[in-house]
């Protein structure tokens, strides 16, 4: 009985761990950069784009595809960081605890 009261409260302060975890995310923003930091862009911990800069020298009618490409370039940048931003805060949390390997958190 012990041992289920010990798992109980285990469980109860992983649980309040992770939601201080998500919380923390969701106030993170991180920047992707594209075209040599010509086009920036801002992404929330929620994943919605905050803030797009584009450097005016892409104005150009004929370069349109090329400022489309590299929008996506930066957002895929800031998507990538926000992703490892996120595993690292969650390895640093969870180290130490008994997680089967390949088994992804938060759930």
């Amino acid at each position: 009985m012990k041992d289920l009261m010990g798992m109980m409260g285990k469980a109860r302060e992983m649980q309040e761990r992770f939601q201080k975890l998500q919380e923390e995310i969701a106030t993170m923003e991180v920047s992707g950069h594209a075209g040599g930091g010509l086009v920036e862009v801002t992404l929330s911990g929620k994943f919605e784009m905050r803030a797009l800069k584009i450097d005016p020298s892409l104005f150009k009618e004929d370069d349109v595809e090329v400022l489309e490409d590299l929008i996506l370039a930066a957002h895929n940048d800031a998507k990538a960081k926000l992703d490892a931003a996120m595993q690292e805060k969650t390895r640093e949390m969870t180290a130490g605890l008994p997680i089967p390997p390949g088994m992804k958190l938060p759930f």
